[in-house]
């Protein structure tokens, strides 16, 4: 499998976590059958973080991806007169 298919298969991979993080922040804290239930505030406290942390990963990936795409769509072709230089040669210009 080629470098490039792999990154795409990276890439796919981390927008289905970001799908994932979405629910989670999206999901309520306090849910109308729990009207009666009395949750302490370090759950409450818990809950919140969860959620925040779920959006900060979540941008963190997009923002990943949003690199590794654009490196993906830069890359140009290795010539062969490249690939044969040696260190000194590639660094001389």
């Amino acid at each position: 499998m080629e470098l490039k298919e792999i990154k795409l298969q990276i890439i796919d991979a981390g927008e289905k976590a970001v799908m994932e993080l979405i629910k989670v922040a999206s999901d309520q804290i306090l849910k109308p059958e729990d009207d009666g239930t009395d949750l302490s505030a370090d759950k409450l406290k818990n809950a919140a973080s969860a959620k925040k942390l779920a959006i900060f990963d979540a941008f963190e990936i997009l923002n990943r991806i949003e690199l590794e795409r654009e490196k993906l769509s830069d890359e140009a072709p290795v010539k062969e007169e490249n690939k044969i230089q040696g260190f000194a040669e590639r660094r001389s210009k």
